[in-house]
């Protein structure tokens, strides 16, 4: 397949104007460092952004930052980083999932809707992205929002581009908010949960007024795999507070004796704080296991009844992030694996993240849609991209 590999917007606006008058799909890439995510893309030639890098504008007292698509996530988090912010959802690095080596771009973060465990506070990816330029399929160039936090300008286009999968329109720049870093971490430890009552433990941490970012439980098995957690023996369940020092003294504290009743908690340091989070955000858990994994989103307090389900069906491992909300599930590459993490999440939304092709070729990758949103998919589909060149089949067979 060949590659295109545009050093500026101008060039993608070229390459896909091209592409539109011949007919011809491209398959739209930073790295390609999530290629085994969702469906492969049959396409004649890949389109890449890795060219459109560099950070445009960085304000640290606006808290704004814009940057090309290609720009490196990790150039992104060190400049923020070196100003004493960082990225808010705390985008997982998935490099040692996929097994890649080329580092993961901000047009594919935001693509993807990437979100990591500070999603519970904060929101996801989308809710901090503020502007986007783009081309869509016929090669025009799209702008929505813009460098501003108190943004108004124009059709929110950018809730709609993110978690698209480059299937809409080829993201040239992004803009992003930013805040400040929290001067501290700490982490509250219950061990030895079964994952019901450990569902009811994060409830109670996240329901209280001590400002938790991040709540999950790793079965024993999957804790044995983070060197910052292995020490502590069996089933961790964890409430990670973040702010200034003081404040994570006082609050992991108050919480400590709140959450009494189910055990007395361990409190992990800054250090150790920061290495487990990493881990959980980054799938370090699952990275080993071979097979399919999946990433099933549902209420928190049915997260319990999912793993017991796909544990039934297979011999799954797997960890609950979100307060329970988010399991990360890994198996067997099968039809009927797949058959069965689908019927256990029921209503709720579910991502075939990393499998072999001949799967990811053979199934659904996400939940089908009700007609009604199909039908407006399908519109939404024809009116960024009329002849279905970008990235086509990627999310949805046939679109």
């Amino acid at each position: 397949m060949s590659e295109i590999v545009p050093t500026d917007a101008a060039g993608v606006v070229a390459a896909v104007a091209e592409a539109y008058a011949t007919g011809t799909p491209i398959a739209v890439a930073g790295n390609a460092s999530k290629a085994g995510l969702l469906r492969p893309v049959q396409a004649a030639r890949t389109l890449s952004t890795r060219g459109l890098s560099g950070i445009s504008l960085y304000s640290p007292q606006e808290l704004v930052m814009a940057a090309g698509a290609g720009t490196p996530v990790a150039e992104i988090a060190a400049a923020a980083a070196a100003k004493g912010q960082h990225i808010i959802s705390e985008p997982p690095d998935l490099s040692a999932f996929y097994g890649t080596s080329g580092p993961a771009t901000l047009g594919g973060m935001v693509a993807a809707n990437l979100s990591g465990p500070r999603r519970v506070m904060w929101g996801a990816t989308r809710d901090h992205v503020l502007g986007v330029t783009a081309v869509n399929g016929m090669g025009e160039t799209i702008r929505s929002g813009g460098r501003v936090l108190k943004n108004v300008t124009g059709l929110d286009l950018c809730k709609l581009l993110t978690g698209s999968y480059g299937t809409l329109a080829v993201m040239t720049e992004i803009t992003l908010k930013v805040l400040p870093v929290p001067e501290r971490r700490g982490t509250l430890v219950l061990k030895g949960l079964e994952p019901g009552r450990a569902v009811k433990a994060l409830a109670a941490a996240l329901g209280s007024p001590y400002a938790v970012s991040g709540a999950a439980h790793l079965p024993a098995a999957m804790a044995a795999r983070v060197p910052a957690l292995a020490w502590l023996g069996g089933s961790v369940t964890l409430a990670r507070i973040e702010d200034f020092a003081p404040a994570v003294a006082y609050r992991t504290e108050r919480l400590k004796v709140e959450l009494a009743g189910y055990g007395a908690a361990e409190l992990l340091d800054d250090g150790a704080s920061t290495s487990a989070w990493a881990a959980i955000r980054d799938v370090v858990p699952l990275v080993s296991e071979a097979g399919a994994v999946w990433r099933v989103s549902v209420r928190p307090s049915a997260g319990p009844a999912v793993a017991e389900a796909v544990a039934r069906a297979f011999d799954a491992a797997w960890f609950m992030d979100w307060g329970g909300g988010l399991l990360w599930i890994a198996g067997p590459a099968t039809e009927e694996a797949h058959a069965a993490v689908v019927q256990a999440a029921g209503t709720g939304a579910w991502t075939l993240m990393r499998a072999p092709e001949t799967l990811r070729a053979a199934v659904a990758v996400v939940p089908p849609e009700p007609a009604p949103l199909a039908r407006i998919a399908r519109n939404v589909k024809a009116a960024f991209d009329p002849k279905g060149i970008l990235n086509p089949g990627r999310m949805v067979a046939g679109l």
